[in-house]
């Protein structure tokens, strides 16, 4: 991880990446698809029913996630199903998650 100094001599991670994580996740539809996902692996097609939306626009959001790498897919015959792409990623959306109960 490349970095500048900051005032103390420490150098500052670039967060690009980070940021475009946060960005990623602050949208509602995506971060209850990513919750979804965090319960086991799914199709577009149940996604779109489980959140009353289309395929279409779950399909976009999975895009999204997927190039961000918070979302990886597996094709099973004629289905793809989409899972989290690790546990980071399970553990980040457990700590956002639990963050927000003591809120």
């Amino acid at each position: 991880m490349s970095g500048r100094p900051d005032g103390n001599g420490c150098k500052v991670p670039n967060m690009n990446y980070v940021v475009s994580i946060f960005k990623i996740m602050s949208d509602e539809t995506r971060l209850s698809i990513l919750w979804l996902l965090s319960q086991g692996e799914w199709c577009v097609h149940d996604l779109a029913e489980a959140l009353d939306t289309s395929i279409s626009n779950i399909s976009h959001h999975l895009r999204l996630l997927r190039a961000s790498r918070l979302v990886k897919s597996r094709r099973d015959g004629q289905k793809v199903y989409y899972s989290l792409d690790d546990d980071h990623v399970v553990r980040l959306l457990d700590e956002a998650f639990e963050h927000a109960q003591h809120g």
